[in-house]
């Protein structure tokens, strides 16, 4: 809801000693907050939480920050249902490093639907090692794969046995 009187909500502020929360409960029920510490690293806040919709603008307020807490994030550690990082955790998270959510990408993807570069698991999977229910990879261990070694119900290639094999020695011991 945009604030169509253009008026200046009256936020409820609170300084403590880690930062600063702004918080709203308009007429209509509708809650806003949102936190942002006082410690900052290249501009941005160590953390910055938001939840709800921000009355000045109608709209859902992006969380932005080391540490990015909310609906929509953006951060090195984002997590939100719409999350994008170094470190993305949310139903839609583009992860650079990892991204870990119903859609997801990230050098490692762990996802229902998971894009990863380098090892991705999931039900719908792609990456170098893959693992899940449908997966694309040169290494694959799923129920139906597509790649050089793969390891399902019907294949089982000697290479990817022994690949995985060793790996979950590896993770196991």
């Amino acid at each position: 809801m945009r604030n169509l009187l253009l008026e200046k909500p009256d936020y409820k502020l609170e300084k403590t000693r880690l930062g600063t929360w702004r918080r709203h409960l308009s007429p209509s029920g509708s809650y806003f907050a949102e936190f942002t510490s006082h410690g900052t690293v290249f501009g941005f806040p160590l953390l910055h939480y938001t939840r709800g919709i921000c009355p000045e603008t109608g709209a859902r307020k992006t969380a932005k920050g080391i540490i990015a807490v909310g609906r929509l994030a953006a951060g090195v550690i984002a997590i939100g249902h719409a999350s994008f990082g170094l470190i993305a955790l949310g139903q839609l998270a583009v992860g650079i490093l990892f991204g870990l959510g119903q859609a997801c990408t990230g050098l490692f993807a762990v996802g229902q639907l998971a894009f990863a570069a380098v090892f991705g698991i999931g039900q719908f999977v792609t990456g170098y090692v893959a693992v899940g229910q449908f997966a694309v990879g040169k290494y694959v261990l799923a129920q139906a794969g597509l790649g050089k070694h793969v390891w399902n119900p019907d294949i089982a290639d000697p290479e990817a046995v022994e690949f995985f094999k060793t790996l979950w020695y590896r993770i196991t011991t």
